[in-house]
């Protein structure tokens, strides 16, 4: 790509996977030429998935403030129409029909009804069991020296905690983990064509929407009870609006977060001086820390909207119905917000304001709390167990616009006499 200084936007073309593919530095470069020259731009949708019509096109947003105002003013951009850069089918909108797809006022009840099952009492115990599982990944690992990062360390602990809160037994976890990756990683080579997330898609529905009636039958202590017989004025989820969101927590709880804690542990292998002030200082250090990888990293790349009526972003006349594209990855590189944008930095005074979480407003983000904890977790426990241990080879990357997906990762460590005892 031509440096930033002579970059145009005929040169930057979002809506084709050509662009997911290139190396970082490319993309930094070319977001940091729109949020210069054209931070709402339109550009054209060169792909579109099977059995949906082909796309107009969509606006993006590139600056922070932007991304933040749209994100918040429901009212006027509609989650309803998707939000994802392409058309969507209708068979697609049914399986992925949950709230992060609907406006309110049936959005916020069914807010309402799940986030019943995230009070503190929940959260409380969930805790718990993050730090059991992520112990048990440090002793499964103790004596190997060298492993994959992101299948012994990163993707088991969000899908396995994610399992143990909707009470999904052992055995289905590969299952769950296999149809989230092909969900997310549509379009990536190593997981097949957009037939495999349709097929997915309608797996991981049909297994939900039996789990949700199994519960509402024969209620026990696991979320998936806790959402089957919440009521909000008298109502409660459907088997069918059960399904829906059980895509929605086992894909974001386990991709997002999966992805997090790899561009972390990445960064800190190219900024050894960072990883040592972590761990010579973790509590003073650690929330900070947290926030700056999830800045960095922006496990989920973009969010759309769809306009309800005319209005105007910056110099750009929006049309009703026009797609309006929020890039959380360049909101989170935005210069005038975040200095050396571009960069990691674990004492960046102002990481919290990072984006990842969605930028406020009411589909912000309803697992932000338990993704900190997990993020925390695990490097509590690496920092404890493999303080030694480093990314020994490039990520693979996940080839998607809209997931910043790590699907491998070499790492090496000193082995080491892990006890499963986590009060020891």
């Amino acid at each position: 790509m031509a440096p930033t200084a002579t970059i145009t936007v005929d040169d930057i073309q979002l809506g084709t996977q050509a662009f997911w593919g290139a190396p970082l530095d490319e993309r930094d470069r070319a977001f940091a030429a729109l949020r210069a020259r054209c931070p709402v731009a339109f550009h054209r949708e060169l792909y579109t998935l099977p059995g949906a019509p082909a796309g107009p096109g969509f606006w993006s947003l590139t600056r922070y403030e932007d991304v933040r105002s749209v994100n918040r003013r429901p009212g006027l951009f509609s989650s309803a129409g998707g939000i994802t850069l392409s058309e969507t089918s209708p068979e697609t909108l049914e399986f992925f029909g949950s709230m992060i797809v609907m406006d309110d006022p049936r959005h916020a009840k069914l807010r309402l009804l799940v986030q019943k099952g995230f009070t503190p009492k929940t959260v409380a115990a969930i805790e718990h069991s993050v730090r059991i599982r992520a112990r048990a990944l440090m002793v499964q690992a103790a004596d190997r020296g060298s492993c994959d990062f992101v299948e012994t360390f990163a993707a088991p602990l969000p899908l396995q905690v994610i399992c143990d809160m909707l009470g999904v037994p052992a055995a289905d976890e590969k299952q769950i983990f296999d149809w989230t990756n092909n969900i997310l990683g549509a379009g990536d080579p190593d997981f097949g064509e957009f037939d495999a997330l349709f097929e997915s898609a309608l797996g991981m529905y049909d297994y939900a929407q039996a789990l949700g009636q199994e519960r509402l039958e024969h209620a026990g202590d696991d979320l998936v009870s806790i959402l089957m017989h919440a009521e909000v004025e008298g109502q409660r989820l459907t088997p069918a609006e059960f399904g829906s969101f059980f895509i929605l927590l086992a894909v974001a709880g386990n991709e997002t977060t999966r992805n997090a804690i790899s561009w972390g542990m990445k960064m800190l292998t190219d900024h050894p001086d960072q990883l040592a002030a972590w761990q010579a200082d973790p509590e003073a250090m650690t929330a900070n820390a947290v926030e700056e990888i999830v800045r960095w990293a922006s496990p989920v790349i973009h969010m759309r909207r769809t306009a309800h009526e005319d209005t105007r972003i910056g110099d750009a006349e929006i049309a009703a119905g026009d797609k309006v594209v929020m890039w959380y990855w360049s909101a989170n590189r935005d210069d005038t917000v975040f200095p050396a944008g571009h960069g990691f930095d674990i004492r960046r005074p102002n990481a919290k304001d990072q984006t990842g979480y969605g930028g406020g407003g009411p589909h912000f983000c309803l697992g932000a709390n338990l993704a900190r904890r997990e993020i925390t977790v695990v490097f509590q426990e690496l920092f404890r167990w493999f303080p030694d241990l480093r990314v020994s080879e490039e990520p693979a990357r996940l080839l998607s616009p809209f997931i910043n997906g790590i699907k491998r990762m070499e790492c090496e460590f000193t082995p080491a006499p892990v006890t499963s005892d986590i009060d020891a």
